[in-house]
């Protein structure tokens, strides 16, 4: 094949490997709290019914009002897609193409013990959490969770939260091969802000007096945080929270799979840094023996530049062991106040070999 016909052929697949699919089937997704299922039109009545968009600007800075257009226009989106709806067909389109995943948050629990389940009168819905602004080009998308006024603070984001991300950011077709994941929050929220820490997720900007604090009567930042597909760990973000792995959630296999082969690449990686540092001290004694006795070295006479050169190399291998050591304790951003990229994250080593893979990996 010509060169630049073989250049061509790979931009054109390139670009094919960033549009989103035409129609997708949104994925059940298990929970130990509560499970997600497609949301579907009738659900906007329930989000009423629950009072989802009570105190929506301290949550996400937007009034009821435009909260619950939002909502509205995101779930009709997703049952759009789903249905194979071009964005131009729908009505309810994004003008960059973007696409939009909607779940319905159910519980079947009785915490309160009345008898009677605690959403019986929405149907058991108590929310949605949402996949917006879907970007196939960037890989990107934002993810929101809405709950309705008597079921927050229950940890219920805790446990939906990681287990959605996984999916997002799994490879197709097991999931939706994002590479970003990110969220807009109210600085006033702070307990949103540990939460989203604690996922993984770093603060990565910040736009001033970008919303309106209707409680302070001000206005307030609105600070971007988000992870990347070689930086999350959905087997840490829901041990943060006391949760377990649902192997049957979409992604998840894969992901088990990934940091089982990453484990084994991570262990051989550091053995060899500990024998190339035992190595190098062994052959650092060595040369200090023997040029204290006078005599010649593997490296040349005494009072050539070979010794200190060795000496140096001996001091970068530490140096590398003890950066290795630090990667290890700061590869999991709790609450980390600066970005800490993992370099030895298992989820790096999904995606490989596929072809959307034009990143600059």
């Amino acid at each position: 094949m010509p060169e630049n016909l073989e250049a061509a052929t790979q931009e054109q697949s390139n670009q094919q490997s960033r549009e989103l699919p035409d129609r997708i089937v949104v994925p059940p997704i298990k929970g130990e709290m509560v499970h997600l299922r497609p949301a579907v039109i009738e659900d906007l009545d329930r989000m009423d019914a629950i009072e989802a968009y009570v105190g929506a600007s301290g949550i996400t800075g937007k009034d009821r009002i435009a909260e619950r257009g939002a909502v509205r226009a995101w779930v009709r989106r997703s049952v759009a897609w789903s249905q194979g709806e071009a964005p131009s067909e729908s009505g309810v389109g994004d003008p960059e193409s973007r696409r939009t995943i909607a779940w319905s948050i159910v519980t079947e629990a009785d915490h309160d013990g009345d008898g009677e389940i605690d959403a019986a009168n929405s149907d058991n819905v108590i929310g949605m959490i949402f996949l917006i602004d879907i970007d196939g080009w960037a890989r990107s998308a934002r993810i929101q969770v809405v709950l309705g006024k008597d079921y927050r603070g229950r940890g219920y984001s805790r446990d939906i939260m990681p287990r959605v991300m996984t999916y997002g950011l799994a490879p197709e077709p097991a999931g939706l091969g994002m590479h970003r994941i990110w969220v807009a929050v109210p600085e006033q929220n702070t307990r949103s802000v540990s939460v989203y820490q604690s996922l993984g997720f770093v603060p990565s900007g910040r736009s001033r007096d970008a919303l309106w604090n209707a409680s302070q009567n001000r206005y307030q930042d609105l600070i971007v945080m988000d992870t990347l597909a070689d930086e999350f760990d959905p087997i840490r973000s829901l041990d943060a929270f006391g949760m377990h792995v649902i192997e049957d959630n979409p992604g998840v296999k894969e992901a088990l799979s990934a940091r089982e082969h990453s484990i084994a690449i991570r262990l051989n990686s550091k053995n060899d840094v500990k024998h190339d540092v035992e190595s190098a001290h062994g052959d650092g004694a060595k040369s200090a023996t023997i040029t204290e006795s006078g005599q010649e070295t593997a490296f040349g006479a005494v009072g050539e530049s070979n010794v200190p050169q060795q000496k140096q190399k001996n001091v970068e291998g530490v140096n590398a062991a003890r950066q290795s050591e630090r990667d290890d304790q700061n590869s999991w951003p709790y609450t980390a106040g600066e970005r800490k990229t993992s370099k030895e994250a298992w989820w790096r080593t999904l995606g490989r070999g596929r072809k959307r893979d034009v990143e600059g990996k």
